[in-house]
């Protein structure tokens, strides 16, 4: 009985993998940016990313600028702390990573393609099965690589509070 009852949690897990990626609830995460334009020149960006699904993310970029920029899906929020200006946007075409996860297909070991919004994203994941690469075209024909590292999956929600972006004081702000 125990036997059957193993095999069987096998089994289903391994469907669920075979299918397509597990979407996370909630994550937390190092991430590396690089962004290549058109001519070649790379910009390197590091820092920290919380997400919560579907499509609750907070970037707190750390190098070479500091900047943390929040999304809700609908809105967006840029903190520019060298310019000491926030910038909020309403988003029409925004980016849903948990559709963009949900619509992947297998494409080769751990690599996974999927279209989003005309889009084609590259998702990798690592040996937890945990999303460890993303790599897209943007609309600027620039070659996007996000690389996460020290990946933490959550099966609940995280607080609120952790992806507020509020305006500092003295902080200019463009509508």
């Amino acid at each position: 009985m125990r036997l059957k009852f193993l095999i069987a949690v096998i089994f289903s897990t391994a469907v669920i993998y075979a299918q397509g990626i597990n979407i996370p609830v909630a994550f937390k995460a190092n991430f590396i940016q690089m962004v290549k334009n058109p001519k070649g020149k790379v910009i390197k960006y590091r820092g920290n990313i919380v997400f919560n699904s579907p499509s609750e993310t907070k970037w707190i970029y750390r190098v070479p600028t500091k900047k943390e920029v929040c999304s809700s899906g609908k809105q967006l929020i840029v903190i520019d702390h060298d310019l000491e200006q926030v910038s909020y946007y309403t988003i029409d075409r925004g980016l849903n990573l948990a559709k963009v996860l949900r619509n992947a297909k297998l494409y080769r070991g751990n690599t996974y393609t999927t279209k989003y919004k005309g889009k084609l994203y590259t998702i990798v994941l690592n040996s937890a099965n945990h999303i460890e690469q993303i790599a897209y075209k943007d609309n600027l024909d620039n070659t996007v690589n996000l690389i996460f590292t020290n990946i933490k999956y959550y099966d609940r929600l995280l607080p609120a509070r952790k992806f507020v972006c509020a305006r500092p004081r003295g902080y200019d702000a463009i509508y």
